[in-house]
């Protein structure tokens, strides 16, 4: 693969939010995204790798896929593996390392694969290999084909840049965002989060809406490859694209704690002239002034059988002060159970298929305009 080259570029995601993210990417202008498991595909060149990490909100991490070649031995895996012109990717300076995995596949030893891809690359480069190196060499052999990517975001994108302070159970603002897109939120309405937490639906809500780059203010591992271009980065980097939104949005806890960990967030995120948090408990809950918009909520939602069953009230408190105060606004609650949210008694409509998060598995329970009480 050369610095110009047309190749297949990885877009990770959670499994489930294929389809929203896919939607982001086109939206986005990128050229004929597939959604597949896991994530999305593109196709372009190094350019569309740093767009995409400094664009796309929902992606987790982008790779680039430099090279697919059939494997059934270990010798092989490192004859192949050594063909692969390194030093147009990976700089010998720059210390590097591999992990594998392997399905289905007569190569069955991830650590071996990687030790052997490894030494190929430090034999065809000359660069060193270490844990806690920057960049990160992936292989992936299943069905006896070994596809060889380079992850080029380095820390995990929901990993904005401004969020020093968050709470027990944070939403990753990568989630937040795809959530905010399965709402239908496209940044001209405002957003209200009643348990805001350390701020993220809401700030993500203001940044998409003042079309600020998610990758703005952090750092990529690409910067670190033979193909980066600092000149032309730097162009990409300074197209202002940024705008005054045309509504608010609010958050409020009523933990004085969380209410001070947003305000710093969205004032290191830049979006502190847009956004309001307030101290409140559900049932102080009132819609601001303005046009109806989204309500978001990420509640908790508790681990054992004994934590649901007192969380019911705080749902049925939610729900009733939506439905007796929020005519005309939607609301989209994000849960692990059905009897949870229908706690609420909200008329949601059929919810979205469960997706991971923290080790759990949540829905989106999305209501249309709520009518009048």
């Amino acid at each position: 693969m050369t610095k110009d080259k047309d190749f297949e570029i990885f877009l990770a995601t959670v499994p489930g939010l294929e389809s929203v993210l896919c939607a982001e990417v086109r939206l986005k202008g990128f050229r004929q995204p597939v959604a597949v498991p896991g994530g999305v595909v593109i196709r372009g060149g190094w350019p569309e790798v740093w767009r995409a990490n400094l664009w796309v909100r929902g992606t987790s991490r982008v790779l680039a896929r430099i090279a697919s070649f059939p494997v059934v031995h270990l010798s092989q895996l490192d004859k192949s593996a050594g063909r692969v012109p390194w030093q147009t990717i990976l700089r010998p300076d720059v210390a590097f390392r591999v992990e594998a995995s392997c399905t289905a596949s007569r190569v069955y030893h991830a650590g071996a694969a990687a030790e052997r891809i490894g030494k190929a690359i430090t034999r065809t480069l000359g660069a060193t290999q270490a844990e806690d190196a920057p960049v990160l060499v992936r292989a992936r052999i299943e069905q006896n084909i070994c596809t060889l990517s380079v992850d080029t975001s380095g820390e995990l994108l929901h990993r904005r840049g401004y969020k020093q302070a968050i709470n027990r159970a944070p939403m990753r603002e990568t989630m937040a965002a795809l959530f905010l897109r399965q709402c239908g939120y496209n940044g001209q309405e405002p957003v209200l989060d009643p348990m805001c937490g350390s701020g993220t639906f809401v700030i993500e809500a203001a940044e998409i809406a003042a079309r600020l780059n998610p990758g703005r203010a952090r750092q990529f591992a690409f910067e670190l490859l033979a193909t980066f271009d600092a000149q032309a980065w730097q162009a990409m980097r300074a197209v202002k694209s940024a705008r005054t939104p045309a509504v608010h949005f609010y958050g409020s806890d009523r933990d004085a704690g969380a209410i001070t960990m947003s305000r710093a967030n969205a004032e290191r995120a830049g979006v502190q002239d847009y956004v309001t948090f307030t101290q409140a408990t559900i049932s102080n809950l009132r819609p601001p002034p303005g046009p109806a918009g989204l309500v978001i909520a990420n509640p908790p939602y508790g681990t054992r059988i004994g934590d649901k069953q007192s969380l019911l009230p705080l749902y049925r408190a939610l729900g009733q002060t939506l439905l007796t105060h929020f005519a005309g606004w939607r609301v989209g609650i994000v849960t692990t159970e059905a009897r949870l949210a229908h706690a609420t008694g909200l008329p949601f409509l059929p919810p979205q298929a469960p997706v991971p998060h923290g080790g759990l598995r949540v829905s989106l329970y999305q209501t249309a305009p709520l009518p009048e009480a």
